[in-house]
């Protein structure tokens, strides 16, 4: 996966609510980017496995795949791969606290405006490519997020 200098950005989506993810398609879509959505988290491996992505927007509640389950999983596959939760549990300290051990970059509410889960991933895009570039080397997954 390269990551040129371009305006745009290759994300995928994996929420198990068809409407909320067909919105984050459209909505991403509109402001220039690639995406694709993933309502079975079951489908991650074998996506990942033959396409390339700049961020991952995971939900935490489906009924298949627990998302923390998902993050830890999908870090093992791809240790640089940024990954931001989008959840709909608002702001819940233990579940940020445990995405964000199992390997997320950010966490925002589904309650927030869109906008805002927009900044979390720019945020985090930016941060990640930046630690390509040799400027931020301390080792640590880039955490950027909001309630």
């Amino acid at each position: 996966m390269s990551t040129s200098n371009r305006e745009y950005s290759q994300f995928l989506i994996i929420d198990d609510d068809p409407g909320i993810a067909k919105f984050l398609v459209t909505y991403l879509r509109q402001r220039g980017h690639t995406c694709h959505a993933l309502t079975d988290g079951f489908q991650t491996a074998s996506w990942l496995s033959e396409h390339d992505c700049e961020v991952a927007i995971v939900d935490l509640r489906m009924p298949k795949v627990d998302g923390i389950s998902l993050i830890s999983f999908m870090r093992e596959m791809n240790p640089s791969l940024p990954i931001v939760v989008f959840t709909g549990v608002g702001y819940d300290e233990e579940q940020m606290h445990a995405a964000l051990h199992a390997g997320a970059n950010g966490y925002v509410s589904k309650n927030l405006p869109i906008e805002q889960l927009y900044c979390v991933l720019a945020r985090v895009l930016a941060t990640c490519q930046e630690r390509k570039r040799g400027g931020v080397s301390n080792g640590q997954p880039a955490l950027a997020g909001a309630a």
